[in-house]
């Protein structure tokens, strides 16, 4: 051990996330625009289906077609990956506009004013 006060001690490789080997061959794709969130304190659920109506109607019931169920620590790490895979899309093609008046009004544009033409 070095008794300079002025020495750093060595800097540790940053950890690198593990690579997995992935058997791809059981994979099915769906496509899903609606998932309901619930959960246990043990686990967090996550329900998914269709919705095909463009206003919510009371009397059809959205048909949840898929269930995926994780643990916390599995959610929070799912978090992580969604929330930076959110901000590579966003720095490449904009900010996504989850409000759908706001879209519907001005295509996202603040205060809602349509593009301007001629000038």
């Amino acid at each position: 051990m070095s008794t300079d006060p002025q020495a750093t001690p060595p800097a540790s490789p940053p950890q690198q996330p593990a690579q997995f080997s992935v058997d791809s061959s059981q994979l099915s794709t769906v496509y899903a625009n609606f998932c309901r969130v619930t959960g246990t304190p043990e686990e967090l659920v996550l329900d998914f289906g269709l919705n095909t109506q463009l206003a919510p109607t009371p009397a059809e019931p959205i048909r949840l077609t898929h269930r995926l169920v994780m643990n916390f620590f599995t959610a929070k790490r799912l978090l992580a990956a969604l929330h930076m895979a959110l901000q590579q899309h966003e720095g490449v093609y904009g900010v996504l506009e989850v409000d759908v008046q706001k879209r519907a009004r001005g295509q996202g544009r603040p205060g809602g004013q349509p593009p301007r033409s001629g000038s």
